[in-house]
């Protein structure tokens, strides 16, 4: 059956709780998309969850809201299980699923969320663990070719939460369907102080529950529920600088919080630097950056579009003035 776009309110679709109208349909069925590719006119923007995403009030972009629904163990071998998730599917709930079927290994990334087809587009992370860290493959419609693909993490173009889904911009890939190699040997990721020095963790041998409590707890601590207070998770990313401009600021500002990376970068935690900023818990007329969290900018009520782009620069331009870092929002706007 052939989708259908009707005009629609998105405010409920989009976690920053935005007003928004545009032209929108919901896919729940792989067998319209082939359709999709013929009729295709105005351009199409996919919409997962709306947690990494600033509505303008009216979109130029038609929206397609995925709600396809499925997980299944793919494959097994003899070092993994491979899970495969539909892309409509809560990233949370799917995490929590592997976690009671015995498949640990995404724990860390518990309670991010969004739906499993928009984690590889941003490539997800947390507390020291990353998508592509566990990514078997993504099957994928390139709406541009009319064909479906499956592309292997070596096609994904993965970076720090990036990837090629997002910079082919809007429009050109729809993910369906997304498979993970969860490992049989299971080891920890106790990479961040806050994870390894949680009480729930201090005791025993660990399990993959413990560290999904753990960092669910963390969570809930420090960052707000959207369903409370309307947020788009981390609004920037973390700045990676090379050694020597993280060294020279080390030295200027002793407490700076810095995380060495395999390629000898460093990455900077950009809630520190805004919260030094003076911009911790501080509003812009309706919206401001969290009380308890820096890098959470949250909507406290009737806040447009412009009024996060107004932050957000204000925000950036804070940064820049006092350690000469340059931040770049996270998330994308669909305008």
């Amino acid at each position: 059956m052939p989708l259908v776009f009707t005009d629609q309110s998105l405010q409920q679709c989009n976690t920053l709780g935005l007003p928004a109208r545009a032209q929108a349909a919901v896919l729940d069925d792989e067998a319209a998309i082939p359709g999709l590719c013929r009729e295709q006119g105005a351009p199409i923007f996919i919409l997962g969850g709306g947690s990494n995403v600033v509505m303008q009030a009216q979109p130029q972009h038609c929206v397609l809201r995925v709600a396809l629904r499925g997980i299944r163990l793919w494959q097994e071998t003899a070092d993994h299980w491979i899970v495969e998730a539909a892309a409509g599917e809560s990233w949370h709930g799917f995490v929590t699923h592997c976690l009671d079927q015995g498949w640990p290994g995404l724990e860390n990334l518990a309670l991010i969320p969004g739906t499993v087809g928009a984690a590889p587009v941003q490539n997800i992370g947390a507390y020291g663990l990353e998508l592509d860290q566990r990514l078997h493959s993504v099957v994928a419609w390139d709406l541009r070719e009319g064909r479906e693909q499956t592309l292997p993490p070596s096609a994904c173009g993965f970076a720090y939460r990036d990837s090629v889904f997002k910079r082919a911009g809007a429009g050109r890939w729809l993910i369906v369907r997304v498979r993970f190699a969860l490992p049989k040997v299971w080891t920890p990721r106790l990479d961040y102080p806050d994870v390894r020095d949680h009480p729930v963790l201090q005791d025993g041998a660990l399990t993959p529950h413990q560290v999904y409590e753990a960092v669910c707890d963390i969570r809930r601590r420090k960052l707000p529920d959207p369903a409370v207070l309307g947020n788009a998770g981390s609004f920037f990313k973390n700045p990676v600088l090379d050694a020597a401009q993280a060294d020279g600021l080390k030295q200027r500002f002793p407490g700076l919080r810095v995380y060495p990376q395999p390629d000898g970068r460093v990455k900077l935690a950009a809630g520190w630097l805004i919260e030094q900023a003076g911009w911790k818990g501080r509003r812009l007329g309706p919206v401001g950056m969290h009380e308890r969290q820096a890098l959470v900018l949250v909507n406290h009520g009737g806040a447009q579009a412009a009024d996060v782009h107004a932050l957000a620069r204000a925000v950036q331009q804070a940064v820049q003035d006092r350690f000469g870092v340059a931040l770049e929002q996270e998330p994308v706007v669909l305008d």
